[in-house]
């Protein structure tokens, strides 16, 4: 069976946290120095990476230049940012089997949060006019 096709990073499989403690993580890098070189305390890293919360412009800039890695990367998954883990193609088949029913599930997931939107815009709509 041929492994599908993952872009680890891109918006589909990975968030702004995954990708922050992947860059993080390939700088050789603890929570701990990281959040001492931006001027923040751990516990708000670990807010950023845990996608609890998200940094301002200023934190995210210096990220950036800390890391060796693209703001757009870190927010997108495109552009200049870090090697993926490892090649695909030489992942267990049990695993890439679960990635690919991960990734199916966030698009899924991602379609009916478009829908839900949809849906509430037509109610506001239809109750305005009310």
């Amino acid at each position: 069976m041929e492994a599908p096709d993952f872009d680890w990073y891109g918006p589909d499989m990975a968030t702004f946290g995954d990708r922050l403690a992947a860059a993080r993580e390939q700088s050789g890098m603890e929570q701990k120095q990281l959040a001492r070189r931006l001027g923040v305390k751990v516990k708000t890293l670990q807010g950023w990476e845990y996608d609890l919360s998200e940094p301002r412009a200023n934190k995210l800039r210096m990220l950036s230049g800390l890391l060796n890695v693209s703001i757009r990367w870190l927010l997108t998954g495109e552009g200049d940012g870090v090697s993926e883990p490892s090649d695909p193609n030489e992942l267990d088949p049990d695993v890439a089997d679960i990635l690919s029913d991960i990734r199916e599930l966030k698009l899924e997931m991602t379609a009916s949060i478009d829908r839900l939107g949809r849906l509430e815009k037509q109610l506001r709509l239809k109750l305005k006019g009310s």
